[in-house]
């Protein structure tokens, strides 16, 4: 308990940022639910969940101070199978255009908002998940590894915008989802659409982490 207290006090700056970024979506969530009175982007709060899973993971890695290699080989592997979730809230701009014209603007601060959160809780992870792995495996060369993660992250998006998988199906489906995966490494060119993605949103995703880090100073810890 004393370890988690520590936590939060040292991360208080970044929390209550993450605190403020997400109450503000649910604010606008509910506003538009008032007004709308429709509940279709009440999904939004679903996929913030499974994006903050990643940072959860990251933080409760920070606070143990004996963390062996292998147990951080695992909870890495964990970490990056939900990692996608949280950028990938950054797709669901795509609802935008089966939804109606009445407040137009609201959805659209509605869907940015959570999108926006999403980014914040993906890129403080990444940060964090770099310190702990340049902290373990100092031969690593962390940059590289973070770009190929970026661009992982962006396939992992694909597969589960375009092929509607999530992150459990790791577990309940590998079978399917390695066929999957297997068959768009092997012919690129008859899914084009996969590579265009992955490379495009993984740009997006490079990019993104340049400005934050370089803007953002990081609590120290």
């Amino acid at each position: 308990m004393k370890t988690l207290q520590k936590l939060i006090q040292s991360k208080f700056k970044t929390l209550s940022l993450v605190t403020v970024a997400l109450t503000f979506s649910i604010i606008a969530l509910m506003i538009r639910i008032k007004l709308n009175k429709s509940f279709f982007y009440l999904f939004l709060v679903w996929n913030v969940f499974l994006a903050i899973i990643p940072y959860v993971i990251t933080m409760y890695l920070n606070t143990k101070q004996n963390l062996s290699k292998l147990k951080l080989g695992l909870w890495f592997m964990a970490w990056l199978a939900f990692l996608p979730n949280a950028p990938y809230i950054v797709t669901d701009l795509i609802h935008l255009r089966i939804g109606n014209n009445s407040l137009l603007w609201l959805d659209i601060l509605v869907v940015l908002s959570f999108a926006l959160s999403g980014l914040f809780l993906f890129y403080l992870s990444i940060i964090d998940m770099q310190k702990l792995i340049s902290k373990n495996f100092k031969r690593i060369p962390i940059e590289i590894l973070t770009i190929l993660i970026l661009f992982l992250c962006g396939f992992g998006v694909y597969l589960g915008r375009f092929l509607r998988y999530n992150s459990w199906e790791i577990i309940s489906n590998p079978q399917v989802l390695i066929s999957d995966v297997f068959n768009i490494l092997v012919s690129p060119f008859q899914h084009s659409e996969a590579w265009l993605f992955t490379l495009g949103f993984g740009g997006f995703l490079v990019v993104g982490f340049w400005l934050f880090k370089n803007l953002y100073s990081v609590p120290s810890t």
